[in-house]
């Protein structure tokens, strides 16, 4: 067994030494880098031609804008959310330039000179800017701050407040010109850098500009990129420059103090990429790197710290003309032209073992791993480790542990390793030294930091600690908490804090009394506690933090963490009633149903103990919900009849305790009876009054008044009266009837009032109250005849009842009460006494004399309608007169005294006329029948139209209402009179042109009066007026309007007058006159007004546009001579149809008018009058110099083929749009005149497309070269290729299929025409192209695949990295290529398509090929396809090809698949590779292949190391075997599932006794042994009887032995049994005397020390308790819980607990 075990671990160890190998083999191929694509912005929808530098930015990892102008009708601004990768926004918006915020959704948009701000999650603009300079570049520097550069200065905008942006530099005039490509500053904005490019003898050149901000300097550098770095505290400037020596990256400080030395770096350009040079670059910070990017998409990165270059490579066949930093990996993100984001990082895996294996450079290496912590570096650490170790240098051992990557050397066997170590004076231990290495360097692990914590607090220096944690040099832990918890309690927590110990710390909190801290703690942590049990604790230390604690746990937000009522129990149980009244206080607020047995407690315990404290919690009203009939008894015993009250509900309990008003608060007892029936609380009212109803008079009327319409008024008055309790009654009413309007109550009142001789408040709610029954209340006092008659004059009075007082005073002969009341309380009721006292015969002296005495207090109208329905109005004529003498303009003052002064005839026609304060309408009606001049007079003061024309017509006054119209001068009142219904109005029109308006000389008037007739259309009428006043010499004659509108009207209404007219009158005004004839169709008269005025134009264009009469236009053209006349001909002639396009030109050029050039040439053109148009253009360039003009003449001259001449036009000066012309000739197949107009601007475009058309194809090549336009090669090869010019198309196709957009294009173009030898010579040829691109070599293999597939795969073996590999897979999936469709996709790691395509298409299939391809598939599911294609196909092959993928498949489902085919023993090498995986399925098919096959020793050997088998099904299987050796493994394995007894059985059947007596050793089974030896007696096997004695001595009973040895004769053999037995025996007796003394002595010495201690206690009956009946009592237990008792040094509870247990 020792040499097996020794031959294993060697082979173990080989194997182990191969993977390691391996391994590292694998590790120095892989890349350092990691490389994938993010996105396709052109799968977002991003056009590609929107997919450039001027259009898209990417200010961080977060966002990428897009501006896309090119192919949409509207700008539009697309923004990429790069974290979800998709769309985020696309809106239409125009701008020059966007960019999004690097970390908020802020955009960012400028539109020439203006800058705007917005938030795109608010939907607001939130700041606008408008430079005054050209804005050549901005970026995002930060999140606060935007950097403008202009053409002269740099500028920052801070988005805080609203600061404009701030200049900080000026530029150089180095980059004068340059194109800024990008702005960068450090992290501190100390340093600011501005990039630009600019171009040198046709190369590019890189300048920048460094500026200082605390120098103020500036720094010019030649450099096309550069980046700022943060480097071992240093500011490192980056910076990339080409010169004549070649590609350089320099790496310099600017600032700082880490000593960082200058370094010029050498960038190694590819030999096909000899002109590349860096374009954009970024820093690593988590890494020390920089990353390079050329403008060919070569990647570089470099080693800040070294200079070291550690990888290149190209990402990219299209230029990448953006970069950002990635934070997440640390990387950098590219955007291409295709619109790919691109992103590659460091590989932390693979970059450390690839610069130590691949590059060779073991220092990298290991900076690289210690300085970024990374791996792939261990064994370089752990072999220099021990050598510095090996040669006493601890220091620098100890510094490379700390430096370790991963801290793969900081483990237990490093510190055993330095404690061991001696210590050398006068340096500090090694340990010591180890320590600081590591807090120089970096913060303690926990190991670490525990043997540090031991030596710091043994030696008391316990402070250090604290200064470590908090210089976070240590790392913390429960352990190390322990170990400082004895010396340092704040220490300890700190430390249990830092280390998440939980309990450690709710055990500290309680231990420090911070109670508080607990709960929030817990809560931060997510960690709950025994908050009971720490709340038992805190009250037996500290009952006001237990009460704090207990709040604060109540009170949780996250809802209570403690049963409320076992709290309370807590305190109540140690008569902490305040603790406990406080606490139930706090927890109960809210007043929750849930709660009200607690509530009932609260105040129960508290109106036990202190019922005023129970008083103050009831009355404030904090609990509804407890039991309130138990409570009110409680309240009743203690006197507080109030709060009883409160909770009582039965109305004999309420009866009871309400008469106890003495400790009844008022207030309280009012507001107690809204919660009482109307029945109840009438009731109780009733027993109070009854009870004493002195005492309860004013509570019962301050209750009946608040409840009033709860019980009733009529209730509670006849409550009132039913007790004659009147004044209760008078204070109740009083109380109720200010809000009250029944008029019951306000009656009451009254008679309660009257009755308690109230008599002032009987006036006064006389005088106030609107309620009563005044018929009702003044019945009452008339019927009481009381001293005082205000009451009744009060009510009479408000009421309107003055007629009925007029009556009683006159009755009861007190007419002096009516004298003063008219003069003192009320004279506007004056009229009313008046009128009764006329009715009831009273003198009228007396009344007059009371008139007078009244005065003007009097009513005027009121009384003029009393005296007048009783018809004596004349009565009062002196107090009349008397008001108008004082002034009055009452106006029923003066309608009285016209009536008067009209029936005596008292010149009322004055009067009418010269007063102003009559109503003219009641006069007037009320003159009609007496006079209707009078009237007429009355109408007409007051202008009372209506009724005015109803008395004139009425009564024929024809004239004074003529005079009235004409005076009035109102519009709405002519259209009432002249109107067709009015029948009158013949009558009043002759009046008004008779004598109303000849006598009228206000020029208003006579206005006003011709409008009424022209609004009332009455031309005929309005003709007679106008005529009337114009023609026959009025004062009006001459008047311009008035003759104005006597030519209109006849215009509308009798045209044969307009001519007369327009002869006989001279002011008015003529062109509108005429424009208005012209209107009308009165031609002639519109033509005879033009003449008479001299209106040349404005005649002509009225015989040529109405009379339409050339002739006469063009005679009178000719007679008046004048260019506006000629112009107006010469339009009308080119407008005819047929145009006079000859006779037009003449009048033009005789008019000398240039202006309607645009009409007159396309007319010209469209009848082909070249020549003539020539000399019409050449007067109009005399005057104009118009592009159209001399476009239109360029283009006469060719139509007119006056070739020569339009060359000498073009060698003039002019301004023709000769691209213009020159496309419409083209368009018009004139290739020669066009020839000549592309030559002359030069166009080489269009002159390519011109020649091209004339059939000269060299020429077009030559002028496609100049034009350098895709365009004019695109036309010239299709040209070409049509007229079979195969290589001049090369030429021009050659230009075109460097353009990914125009490669497609070419190879249609061939493809379509059949010239497929071409296109492939054509293809084959682009690849030697500097430009060559990806789409050239795929296009190219999609050719090889359709014409020549014999070339394909040597080409895609040359250019799979330069190749599509989707759109080539494609097509040779369409052209069967299988071979070459595998190719693809292994090498774009599509590895699942690849296999895919092997086992679907053989012929494609390599063994060596798919075994390296099977390992790397994704879906595992390929797997086991692959294992049944090789099951199917290459069955002899299946096992190297499983050995491959074992690691990846479960072998289970492997078994079972090849199970189903019956296969199994074709993968047994396998399944014996993998059974040390210790498989189920693997075991059990292996196991069934070794029995079907006959190896048992394999068989033994595998159920021996691989336990996870069926063992019973496969022991079952083997029992009944017909060889022995696999029934003994039957044995063996019941043996090993402890199935001892059929093992044994196994055994005994095939009579191998040796393995039967070892299986029954290991069963240690006394009953199976002893049957084995019965079984060997009975067999009368001796031998094998004493090998059982031997094998199972430790079984078998002794006197089972005897007795088996005396019966058979066997005493012999048992005789070495006996011995030993007897041997062992002795020994154990002499142990256990040993130990009984030992206990002994320990016994009586823990007495001796205790007795004293447990006697004082708690002691005997315990002892008794404890030592009756039992036999094993563990004495020193009892003692040590004696000596817990006596010290006390734990609860109550706790003791309790403890006796109880060592009780039982």
């Amino acid at each position: 067994n020792a040499e097996y075990m020794g031959t294993h671990r060697q082979s173990l160890k080989r194997k182990k030494s191969a993977f390691v190998l391996w391994q590292t083999a694998i590790m120095a191929q892989a890349k350092p880098i990691k490389f994938e694509q993010v996105l396709d912005l052109a799968q977002l929808g991003i056009s590609p031609a929107n997919i450039k530098f001027d259009t898209v930015t990417m200010e961080s990892e977060k966002y990428i804008c897009i501006r896309e102008v090119d192919g949409q009708q509207q700008p539009q601004v697309a923004v990429v959310d790069l974290e979800t990768r998709s769309l985020m926004m696309r809106r239409a918006i125009t701008a020059d330039a966007t960019i999004m915020h690097p970390t908020s959704k802020v955009l960012a948009l400028r539109a020439g000179s203006t800058l705007q701000i917005f938030n795109l999650e608010m939907k607001t603009k939130m700041k606008s800017h408008q430079l005054t300079e050209a804005i050549s570049f901005w970026k995002w520097i930060s999140a606060s701050a935007i950097a403008i550069v202009t053409n002269d200065a740099v500028y920052h905008w801070s988005m805080d407040g609203a600061e404009a942006p701030k200049k900080v530099f000026d530029r150089l005039p180095q980059l004068a010109g340059a194109s800024i490509v990008n702005y960068r500053t450090d992290d501190k904005g100390n340093w600011l850098l501005l990039i630009g490019v600019t171009a040198e003898n046709g190369v590019p050149k890189g300048v920048m500009q460094l500026y200082s901000v605390e120098k103020n300097a500036s720094q010019y550098i030649e450099g096309f990129t550069a980046a700022f770095a943060e480097f071992q505290g240093n500011t490192l400037l980056c910076f990339s420059n080409r010169s004549a020596a070649g590609t350089k990256i320099a790496i310099i400080p600017v600032a700082g103090t880490g000593g960082y030395q200058k370094k010029m770096l050498d960038v190694a350009l590819p030999a096909d990429a000899q002109q590349d040079f860096p374009f954009n670059m970024q820093i690593s910070p988590k890494y020390g790197v920089v990353y390079v990017v050329t403008k060919l998409g070569y990647i570089y990165v470099y080693d800040i710290e070294s200079g070291a270059q550690i990888y290149v490579n190209r990402i990219s066949a299209e230029p990448i003309f953006l970069t950002a930093l990635h934070s997440g990996s640390s990387g950098i993100l590219g955007i291409n032209r295709k619109g790919q984001l691109l992103l590659v990082s460091i590989d932390p895996a693979t970059v450390v073992p690839f610069c130590t294996n691949t590059l060779g450079n073991y220092d990298l290496g290991i900076k690289l791993a210690s300085r970024c912590n990374l791996p792939g570096a261990e064994n370089l650490f752990e072999r220099q480790f021990n050598a510095l170790m090996s040669q006493g240098n601890y220091q620098q051992a100890a510094v490379l542990a700390a430096e370790s990557p991963q801290g793969i050397l900081r483990n237990l066997e490093t510190l055993q390793r330095f404690q061991q170590l001696p210590q050398v004076p006068p340096n500090p231990p090694p340990l010591l030294q180890y320590f600081h290495a590591v807090m120089d360097k970096t913060k303690l692990n926990k190991l670490e930091s525990l043997e540090l914590g031991k030596i710091v607090v043994s030696q008391g220096k316990h402070q250090l600690l604290d200064k470590w944690i908090k210089e976070d040099k240590i790392e913390c832990s429960e352990e190390l908490g322990n170990i400082v918890a004895h010396v340092d309690a704040s220490l300890s927590l700190s430390i249990y804090l830092r280390a998440e110990a939980s309990e450690k710390v709710v055990q500290a909190f309680v231990q420090m009394r911070q109670y508080d801290k607990i709960l929030k703690y817990a809560q931060h942590v997510k960690y709950t506690p025994d908050y009971f049990f720490l709340l038992q604790n805190i009250v037996a230390l500290d009952p006001a933090g237990a009460l704090a604690f207990a709040q604060q746990l109540s009170n949780n937000e996250g809802g209570t963490l403690l049963e409320w009522g076992r709290v309370a129990d807590v305190f109540i149980s140690r008569n902490m009633i305040k603790e406990a009244t406080s606490f139930l206080l706090d927890v109960l607020k809210g007043d929750r149903p849930e709660d009200a047995d607690l509530q009932t407690r609260l105040l129960e315990i508290n109106l036990h103990t202190n019922p005023q404290v129970a008083n103050y919690i009831l009355g404030q009203n904090m609990f509804t919900h407890f039991n309130r009939t138990k409570i009110a008894q409680l309240c009743e015993r203690a006197g507080l009849h109030q709060r009883a009250l409160e909770f009582y509900t039965d109305l004999v309990d309420v009866k009871r305790c309400i008469v106890n008003t003495q400790a009844i608060q008022p207030e309280f007892l009012v507001e107690f009876f809204k919660n009482l029936s109307t029945e109840d609380g009438l009731s109780c009212l009733k027993e109070l009054l009854r009870a004493n109803q002195t005492q309860n008079m004013q509570v019962t009327v301050q209750i009946a008044t608040k409840y009033s319409e709860q019980f009733g008024p009529a209730t509670l008055m006849k409550m009132f009266e039913e007790f004659n309790c009147w004044k209760g009654l008078f204070y109740y009413l009083g109380a109720i009837c200010v809000m009250s309007q029944d008029p019951d109550v306000h009656f009451k009142y009254i008679e309660a009032a009257v009755k308690c001789g109230q008599l002032k408040e009987v006036e006064r709610h006389t005088r106030e109250s609107d309620f009563y029954d005044a018929k009702r209340a003044a019945n009452f006092l008339m019927d009481m005849k009381l001293p005082d008659q205000r009451p009744l004059i009060n009510v009479c009075d408000r009421f309107d009842m003055v007629d009925e007082l007029t009556s009683y005073l006159f009755a009861v002969n007190q007419t002096r009460v009516l004298e003063v009341y008219c003069k003192q309380v009320n004279p506007l009721k004056t009229p009313i006494v008046v009128g009764v006292l006329l009715d009831k015969g009273s003198d009228e002296k007396w009344l007059l004399e009371t008139l007078v005495a009244v005065g003007n207090m009097c009513p005027a109208e009121d009384l003029v309608r009393e005296v007048e329905t009783r018809g004596r109005l004349k009565l009062i004529l002196p107090w009349l007169e008397a008001r108008q003498r004082e002034g009055s303009t009452e106006v029923s003052v003066y309608n009285a005294l016209a009536k008067i002064y009209v029936d005596n005839n008292n010149s009322p026609e004055r009067f009418l006329e010269e007063n102003d304060y009559y109503d003219s309408l009641i006069v007037g009606k009320y003159c009609e029948k007496r006079d209707p001049i009078l009237a007429y007079i009355a109408y007409k003061k007051n202008s009372c139209d209506d009724q005015l024309l109803e008395v004139t017509n009425k009564n024929g006054l024809f004239k004074q209402q003529a005079a009235y119209l004409v005076d009035r001068s109102d519009e709405a009142l002519w259209v009432k009179v002249l109107t067709p219904e009015n029948p009158h109005m013949r009558h009043v029109v002759d009046q008004v042109v008779g004598v109303a308006l000849p006598q009228c000389r206000d020029a208003n008037k006579v206005g006003s009066t011709v409008k009424a007739f022209m609004t009332a259309e009455l031309p005929h009428e309005l003709i007679e007026l106008l005529e009337k006043i114009v023609l026959h010499g009025s004062d009006f004659a001459q008047n311009e309007n008035l003759q104005n509108l006597l030519i209109l009207t006849a215009i509308k209404a009798d045209p044969s007058r307009v001519m007369d007219y327009i002869h006989r009158l001279e002011n008015y005004h003529g062109m509108e006159i005429a424009n208005i004839a012209v209107g009308s169709e009165l031609f002639e008269e519109a033509l005879a007004i033009y003449k008479k005025f001299n209106y040349h134009e404005e005649a002509a264009r009225v015989m040529l546009d109405h009379l339409r009469d050339l002739a006469r236009a063009e005679e009178y053209a000719e007679k008046v001579n004048q260019p506006a006349v000629w112009s107006l001909l010469a339009k009308s002639q080119v407008q005819q149809i047929p145009p006079l396009v000859k006779q037009a030109i003449a009048s033009y050029i005789k008019a000398k008018d240039p202006n309607d050039y645009a009409l007159v040439t396309p007319v010209a053109e469209r009848e082909k009058a070249f020549d003539d148009l020539i000399l019409y253009l050449q007067m109009v360039r005399k005057a104009l110099k118009e592009p159209f003009v001399d476009n239109s003449i360029v283009y006469a001259y060719a139509r007119a083929e006056r070739l020569a001449d339009m060359e000498d036009f073009l060698n003039t000066p002019h301004v023709a749009k000769l691209k213009h012309v020159g496309d419409r000739l083209f368009d018009e197949a004139l290739y020669k005149a066009a020839k000549i107009i592309f030559e002359a601007i030069p166009h080489h475009g269009c002159l390519a497309t011109a020649l091209v058309r004339l059939g000269e194809f060299s020429a077009a090549v030559e002028a496609a070269r100049k034009a350098k336009s895709n365009k004019s090669w695109k036309e010239v090869m299709i040209s070409c290729v049509d007229a079979k010019q195969f290589r001049l198309a090369q030429l021009c196709a050659s230009n075109l299929i460097v353009s990914p957009d125009d490669l497609e294009m070419v190879v249609s173009t061939y493809e379509v025409r059949g010239y497929f030898e071409e296109l492939i010579q054509l293809l084959e040829s682009g690849t030697h192209i500097d430009r060559a691109h990806m789409g050239i070599f795929t296009e190219l293999g999609i050719q090889y695949a359709k014409h020549r597939p014999e070339k394909l795969m040597e080409h895609l073996q040359m250019h799979k990295q330069r190749i599509n590999v989707r759109k080539l897979q494609r097509a040779c999936d369409m052209h069967r290529l299988w071979n070459e469709v595998a190719y693809l996709f292994s090498s774009s790691d599509e590895f699942d398509s690849a296999i895919t395509t092997m086992i679907e298409h053989p012929s494609a299939w390599e063994h060596p090929k798919f075994k390296e391809i099977i390992n790397k598939v994704a879906n595992t599911e390929f797997l086991y396809r692959a294992g049944n294609f090789y099951l199917n196909y290459h069955p002899l092959l299946l096992v190297d090809l499983l050995k491959v993928i074992k690691t990846r498949v479960d072998h289970a489902r492997i078994i079972a698949d090849v199970s189903k085919r019956r296969q199994l023993p074709l993968i047994k090498d396998f399944l014996e590779d993998v059974q040390e995986s210790n498989n189920k399925q693997v075991n059990n098919a292996l196991n069934d292949l070794y029995v079907e096959e006959g190896l048992v020793e394999k068989l033994r050997n595998s159920i021996d190391h691989h336990d996870n088998y069926d063992q019973i099904g496969l022991a079952q299987k083997l029992e009944k075997h017909s060889l022995i050796e696999f029934r003994r493994v039957a044995a063996h394995i019941y043996k090993k599932n402890a199935r001892f007894a059929q093992s044994v059985e196994l055994s005994k059947q095939d009579r191998l006794f040796r393995d039967a007596m070892e299986t029954t050793a290991e069963s240690a089974d006394q009953d199976l042994a002893e049957e084995l030896l019965r079984f060997f007696v009975d067999n009368k096997s001796k031998d094998c009887f004493a090998a059982c004695l031997y094998y199972c001595f430790e079984l078998i009973r002794a006197d089972v032995v005897i007795e088996l040895a005396w019966r058979f004769d066997l005493m012999n053999l048992a005789m070495p049994f006996m011995i030993q037995t007897m041997r062992t025996l002795n020994e154990r007796v002499e142990k256990l005397e040993e130990a009984k003394k030992e206990l002994q002595e320990q016994v009586v010495q823990s007495t001796t020390t205790t007795a004293a201690v447990a006697a004082a206690t708690r002691g005997t009956a315990f002892d008794d308790s404890m030592n009756d009946g039992s036999a094993y009592y563990d004495r020193s237990m009892a003692l040590q819980y004696q000596t817990m008792l006596a010290t006390q040094s734990m609860p109550d509870s706790m003791m309790y607990n403890q006796a109880a247990y060592y009780g039982q």
